[in-house]
C-alpha cells in the first residue's frame, strides 16, 4: 500500500495496539498505568495505555522494518532529505550521531565556537578536533552572528585534512550563515556539512524562511521537532542527504540511543509530521505574523531592540528568522537574565531564555496573539518600574577561546580542582556555561582568561544559570594540572 502524508502509520498502529486490549506480560511495569494510578491520574489513561514496549506490530526503533521504518520515510519526504531517523535522546544525540558519523579520533572538524555543547561533546566521546572559526560579531547587541564565507573558506584551506564543517542554521538569536555557498566549497574540498537546525523545523515547511539544510545539499541535519514543529520535548530528527550511508549512521546512532525508545515521543513525530506537511505553510505564516506583530509592538516602546531582517549583511548575516523574538535589553539598563527573571517572577510569562544583553521569546505553533500582547504590556511594565542606566553592564556575548588541546585530552586528562577566581591562565578541563541557551563560555581545552572569568562571574552575579561543572555552584573549577 502507498503511503502519502496524510497517513501516519506509527500513530496508528498504536489506535490498533489499544483496541486489541492486549494483555501485557512485558515492560514497562505499569501495565498501561494500572500498576500507578498516581501516575496514571496525573499524565491520563490516554498516555499511560500507549507507554509500551516495542513488539512486532509496533517495529522497532534500533532496527525498524515495518511502521516506524514508514513513519521515517514520511518524514523524510516531507523534509526533502533522502533518509530520516526518529531520535528520542533530544537533537543533542542526533547532533552527536552527526559528528560522530564523520569523524575518527584525531580528525579534524571545521566548526562555529557558538555551538552548542552537545557538537564539544560529542568531540570528547569520539576524539576528533576542534578548528574554530569565529562568527562574526555585532557590536550594538554584542551578539555572535554567523560564519563569514571567507572565514570558512580560510578554514579549509589552512585545514584540508578537515573531514567535516559544522554550521547553525539558525543561531539560538535567529542568525543565518551563507550556507549554500558554505556546502559548497566545502564539497569541492571533499568535507562533508553537518547543519545544527535543533531551531530550524520551520525552514522546511514556511514561506520566506531561510534555506533548509537539506534545499541546499548538506549532508546530514539535526531538527528539533519538539522545538518549533509541535512534538514532546526530547524529540527530534535526523535527516540524512544522499551521500551518506544510512545504514552505518543508524549503527552510530544505535551507539548511544536508547534501546527502550519511547512511542510517547516517535508518534508525537509521526503526528507532528503530518501536521507540518499538511499544514505548515499556513501554520508558518501566522507564526510570523505573530513575531512581526510582537517586534513592532515592543519597538514602539523605545529602549527596547527588537531586531530582524535589517541586520542582514549578506555575509555573518545571510538571513534572519523571522519567527525568532529576539530583543536587546542593555538600553533600559537591564542585562537580558534580569529581564527573563522579572517576566517570569512578576508576571509569570516563561520565555526561552536571557544573557547579559538580550532575551529570546518563541513564537510556534501553539502561540496566539494575547499571549504576545501580554508580553509587550509586561515589557512595557518592566520598563517603566526597573530601567535604569546602562553604566557598568557587560556589553559582549562571544568571547574568542584560546584552544590548547582537544576537548577529549582536556577532560579525560589528570586534573585539579581551584576557586575559580585563582584559575586564569589555567586551561579549563570542563564546561562552564548559562544555560539557556547552552553554548560554553568555556570549553574543555580552552585557556581560561580574565574576559572569561569576567563573564562567568558577571553572569553569575546577575542570575543567570551556570552549568557544566563538577561543582554544583560554579565556585571550583576542573583545570589541568
Amino acid at each position: 500500500m502507498s503511503l502519502s502524508q496524510n497517513d501516519a502509520p506509527l500513530y496508528e498502529a498504536l489506535l490498533e495496539y489499544k483496541e486489541n486490549r492486549i494483555v501485557s506480560f512485558d515492560v514497562p511495569g505499569h501495565k498501561q498505568g494500572k500498576g500507578n494510578s498516581e501516575l496514571t491520574n496525573f499524565l491520563g489513561k490516554q498516555c499511560m495505555s500507549v507507554d509500551v514496549n516495542s513488539m512486532k506490530p509496533l517495529d522497532n526503533l534500533c532496527h525498524p522494518v515495518s511502521v516506524i521504518k514508514e513513519a521515517q520515510e514520511l518524514a523524510a519526504e516531507a523534509f526533502g532529505a533522502a533518509h530520516a531517523f526518529f531520535m528520542v535522546n533530544g537533537t543533542s544525540s542526533a547532533v552527536q550521531a552527526m559528528v560522530m558519523s564523520v569523524c575518527k579520533r584525531g580528525e579534524k572538524i571545521i566548526m562555529p565556537r557558538n555551538v552548542h555543547r552537545s557538537s564539544i561533546n560529542a568531540l570528547i566521546v569520539c576524539g576528533a578536533v576542534p578548528v574554530y572559526v569565529d562568527p562574526g560579531l555585532n557590536t550594538q547587541l554584542g551578539i555572535p552572528l554567523g560564519m563569514a564565507v571567507e572565514d570558512v573558506q580560510r578554514a579549509i584551506d589552512e585545514n584540508p585534512d578537515a573531514k567535516a564543517v559544522i554550521v547553525n542554521n539558525p543561531t539560538y538569536y535567529g542568525v543565518c550563515s551563507n550556507l549554500r555557498e558554505i556546502v559548497k566549497i566545502a564539497h569541492k574540498a571533499g568535507m562533508k556539512v553537518l547543519v545544527d537546525e535543533a531551531h530550524g523545523t520551520h525552514f522546511y515547511f514556511g514561506d520566506y524562511m531561510p534555506l533548509a539544510a537539506m534545499r541546499v545539499g548538506a549532508d546530514m541535519s539535526a531538527v528539533s521537532m519538539h522545538k518549533t514543529g509541535g512534538s514532546l520535548t526530547q524529540s527530534s530528527l535526523l535527516l540524512l542527504g544522499e551521500s551518506m550511508n544510512a545504514g552505518y549512521v543508524r549503527q552510530i546512532i544505535n551507539l548511544t540511543q536508547t534501546t527502550s525508545g519511547s512511542y510517547l515521543l516517535t508518534s508525537s513525530l509521526d503526528i507532528s509530521r503530518r501536521n507540518l506537511a499538511l499544514n505548515g505553510k499556513k501554520i508558518f505564516e501566522n507564526v510570523t505574523m505573530l513575531a512581526n506583530y510582537g517586534r513592532s509592538e515592543i519597538n514602539k516602546l523605545g529602549g527596547y531592540y527588537a531586531f530582524s531582517r535589517e541586520l542582514i549583511n549578506g555575509d555573518t548575516v545571510f538571513d534572519f528568522d523571522p519567527t525568532k523574538l529576539s530583543i536587546h535589553t542593555r538600553d533600559i539598563g537591564l542585562a537580558g537574565i534580569e529581564v527573563y527573571d522579572l517576566l517570569r517572577d512578576k508576571y509569570e510569562i516563561q520565555i526561552e531564555f536571557g544573557d547579559i544583553g538580550n532575551i529570546l521569546a518563541i513564537i510556534s505553533v501553539g502561540d496566539r496573539i494575547l499571549e504576545v500582547e501580554r508580553l509587550v504590556a509586561a515589557l512595557s511594565e518592566i520598563k517603566r518600574l526597573y530601567s535604569k542606566t546602562s553604566a557598568g553592564l557587560l556589553d559582549h556575548e562571544y568571547i574568542k577561546p584560546i584552544v590548547v588541546c582537544s576537548p577529549q585530552d582536556a577532560f579525560y586528562n589528570e586534573k585539579v580542582q581551584l576557586p575559580i577566581e585563582e584559575t586564569v591562565g589555567k586551561v579549563c578541563a570542563e564546561f562552564v556555561m548559562c544555560y539557556p541557551p547552552g553554548i560554553p563560555i568555556l570549553a574543555p581545552g580552552e585557556l581560561v582568561t580574565k574576559d572569561s572569568l569576567d563573564y562567568i562571574l558577571y553572569a553569575k552575579k546577575k542570575g543567570a544559570t551556570l552549568l557544566g561543572t563538577e561543582d554544583m555552584n560554579t565556585e571550583k573549577l576542573n583545570v589541568l594540572k
